[in-house]
């Protein structure tokens, strides 16, 4: 499917100015969940724009650049782990999403967002189903959401080197769990997981 010609529908609707909402980090025991929001101009073509998750690491961090050169306007959102453990995952989510669309620097006149619709904004919204494979907005925001979440586990990793979160960047993978059976949760897991739960806590949470 053409992803810009997703886009290009929109405009022909009336939309002028599209913006595309993804997150990246719902899956994971540990970390942030990021949301990014992309406006793409209309005559924007990024040669291997898709969806994030089929894009090997070293092309992503390619495309990050090449979206961010391109992008008329690109906001980001960030829940922590603390923020998903007092809600739920999907609560803050959204509201990294949310966070994403307010800090951008304009309005969109309309905003296509990744399956979900997000709470409390006026502007008008489109959830698509698998929208980073459909649209070219959403597939950009994508890679900026990836990129970041993964920019900030690196980060984390040099914090709490004994977990390897540069490597699985916090998902639930078998090394990852292993460490974290080894060393207990550290303060940026989500204690809220089933598979955090199950550890046993080396830190007070009073």
């Amino acid at each position: 499917m053409d992803i810009y010609r997703h886009d290009d529908d929109f405009r022909r609707n009336g939309y002028l100015i599209i913006a595309g909402t993804d997150e990246a980090g719902r899956g994971p025991i540990a970390g942030p969940v990021v949301a990014a929001t992309v406006v793409l101009p209309s005559s924007t073509r990024i040669k291997g724009l898709r969806d994030s998750k089929k894009i090997p690491e070293k092309e992503r961090e390619h495309l990050f650049w090449e979206v961010l050169a391109s992008a008329e306007d690109i906001g980001i959102g960030i829940s922590d782990n603390n923020q998903i453990d007092n809600t739920d995952i999907l609560k803050a989510t959204k509201s990294a999403m949310r966070s994403s669309v307010e800090d951008l620097i304009n309005n969109p006149d309309c905003l296509i967002v990744d399956a979900v619709t997000i709470p409390n904004l006026t502007i008008k919204q489109f959830p698509v189903i698998k929208a980073d494979a459909k649209s070219a907005s959403v597939a950009a925001a994508s890679i900026i959401a990836k990129y970041v979440r993964d920019r900030l586990m690196i980060h984390f990793d040099s914090l709490y080197p004994q977990y390897n979160f540069a490597k699985h960047k916090g998902y639930c993978t078998r090394e990852h769990m292993e460490r974290v059976a080894k060393y207990g949760p550290c303060p940026i897991h989500r204690i809220s997981f089933r598979q955090v739960l199950e550890q046993e806590l080396p830190f007070s949470l009073s």
